[in-house]
């Protein structure tokens, strides 16, 4: 067996049965889950149909590079959505099984492990940038992301000795679980150190297109680059997925986007790999990525939910607007684990302890005294969550 997987942690939701086993909720309550962040929205009529009108694509092998077209509506969408001048769909994108699959791959490529290697990830973080730097053979090392800094990663607080052990960086804007969108600035200062140590940056920007303010887009990395001068993005490649932004999480289409050599490697890797996207979901993605009105109703769904959630957040409990993402990320009185679990027997109401999304880094474990909230169900359901979870820390004594 490859003794790497014994370095894998428990996934978080793995966790939470644990920690739930043995407990019996209340039967008045309905149970509520909000601790999954799985899309609930309606899957769009038009994307379903484009499906299926397909299938005789089935009968054939599909290319790993996908097809012209699917790649020809990624960089068209790319151009549109960030103001970028060119993005070329033969060299910079390639579609890929969803998001999180390639979130992993790009790790096995890029990283060399003979060199003692370290990959650095933002603190709370997914836990596929871990998992993805012990199989790589690197050692996965943690920034922290703080309410001080408006949940930005605070790279200062990596020693020197450790950023020359760099190879990969995992960033993630809007952030899971926080809903930080990085700045220019912060795009600046991990270019700069990209460049000083030549590292690899992968941009995880699956919930780039859940936003509540249209006068504050979230910026992409592409972006980020684009403006700060940075033609052909060196050492850059982004991440984004159709899941949240089109509400198909099981049709497991994304794509990545960037440096043209990565994407060369990258391919290479993929091409061994058997990651081939099935014709049928091809077409269906294409559609999707080329029409905006079913994402912009999207994004209005959600806007409505935290614009009602939001004021139900009542002290002892702590919470901001987040930037992005469709995340509650709520400071407990108590801490996470104990308050998850006793919400859970008291209301049958499921939310996530945040210490389950981070690890001790710089002394402190940043996720510790939180819970993630998903608001991805029915907005009767989630309001009806936050209700339980209010009156649950109204009652917690000290």
């Amino acid at each position: 067996m490859n003794p790497d997987l014994a370095k894998l942690h428990p996934y978080p939701f793995e966790k939470l049965r644990l920690l739930f086993a043995g407990v019996t909720p209340d039967p008045q309550f309905t149970p509520i889950s909000l601790s999954i962040g799985e899309p609930k929205h309606a899957t769009p009529a038009f994307i379903t149909e484009t499906l299926t009108r397909n299938l005789a694509g089935l009968a054939a092998y599909p290319a790993t590079a996908g097809l012209p077209s699917l790649r020809e509506a990624i960089a068209a969408w790319l151009v549109r959505r960030y103001r970028l001048p060119a993005v070329d769909p033969a060299t910079q994108v390639l579609p890929v099984n969803g998001s999180r699959e390639a979130l992993f791959a790009i790790a096995q490529v890029v990283v060399d492990r003979t060199r003692d290697a370290v990959v650095l990830c933002p603190n709370p973080f997914y836990q596929i940038y871990e998992g993805a730097a012990l199989l790589a053979g690197a050692t996965p090392v943690f920034a922290n992301a703080t309410p001080a800094r408006r949940f930005g990663v605070d790279y200062a607080a990596v020693p020197e000795a450790v950023w020359r052990r760099v190879q990969l960086l995992y960033a993630c804007s809007p952030a899971n679980p926080t809903g930080h969108v990085m700045t220019l600035d912060e795009w600046r200062e991990v270019f700069e150190l990209s460049d000083r140590y030549g590292f690899v940056i992968a941009s995880d920007e699956c919930y780039s297109e859940l936003y509540f303010d249209d006068a504050r887009v979230p910026l992409g990395a592409l972006a980020a680059a684009h403006q700060l001068g940075r033609a052909g993005f060196p050492r850059l490649i982004v991440f984004s997925s159709l899941s949240k932004r089109s509400n198909v999480p099981g049709m497991r289409s994304g794509f990545v986007a960037g440096d043209a050599a990565l994407m060369k490697a990258f391919l290479l890797y993929r091409t061994y790999h058997g990651s081939a996207m099935s014709p049928a979901v091809q077409a269906a993605s294409e559609a999707a990525w080329r029409d905006e009105a079913h994402v912009v109703a999207n994004r209005r769904l959600y806007r409505d939910k935290f614009a009602a959630a939001l004021p139900l957040v009542r002290p002892p409990l702590e919470t901001t607007m987040p930037d992005g993402g469709f995340y509650l990320w709520i400071r407990t009185p108590v801490d996470d684990a104990a308050f998850a679990r006793e919400l859970y027997g008291k209301y049958n109401a499921m939310v996530l302890p945040g210490s389950y999304l981070a690890r001790e880094a710089h002394g402190v474990n940043p996720g510790r005294n939180h819970v993630r909230v998903a608001l991805v169900a029915a907005p009767a359901e989630c309001l009806e969550g936050i209700r339980r979870i209010a009156e649950f820390a109204a009652g917690i004594e000290g």
